[in-house]
């Protein structure tokens, strides 16, 4: 399986999809610094919130096959800028989280537009609560 780092907006989804793709019990924390697993680097959304912390995203994305950008599709705005994915030298996906959650499907398109625009490669939409979309992103990493 390649190792993906996550990198999205503080409470976008990126501890739950690790906890997932690792098998364990899904639990809400709050990332604190870039933690490791097997097979995915979970980041604080602070590593994308501000724009001085890039370093740390392009540093521990080193260690990853794939980068993933992970975007909530219950919110409005993107702090991924255009064109994002090409400071990276490595494949780059999107996530759009919280698919059981929107109200229409203006609101995943709105997700998936604001990935487009930072430049993924494809996009992967995933509920982790309802178990959709998980197994294709998983299948993905594992080819």
């Amino acid at each position: 399986m390649r190792k993906i780092i996550f990198a999205g907006s503080t409470g976008s989804g990126k501890t739950t999809l690790c906890q997932w793709l690792h098998g364990q019990e899904i639990a809400y924390k709050k990332t604190q610094a870039i933690e490791s697993f097997d097979q995915a680097i979970d980041t604080p959304g602070e590593c994308i919130e501000n724009r001085y912390l890039y370093k740390m995203l392009l540093v521990s994305s080193v260690d990853a096959d794939v980068i993933g950008l992970v975007q909530d599709c219950t919110k409005e705005d993107s702090y991924f800028p255009p064109a994002f994915a090409t400071v990276f030298a490595k494949p780059v996906i999107g996530v759009v989280t919280k698919v059981e959650l929107a109200e229409s499907q203006d609101q995943i398109a709105q997700a998936r537009a604001h990935l487009q625009a930072a430049g993924v490669e494809q996009i992967f939409e995933v509920s982790t609560i309802e178990n959709v979309g998980v197994e294709a992103l998983q299948q993905y990493l594992e080819a």
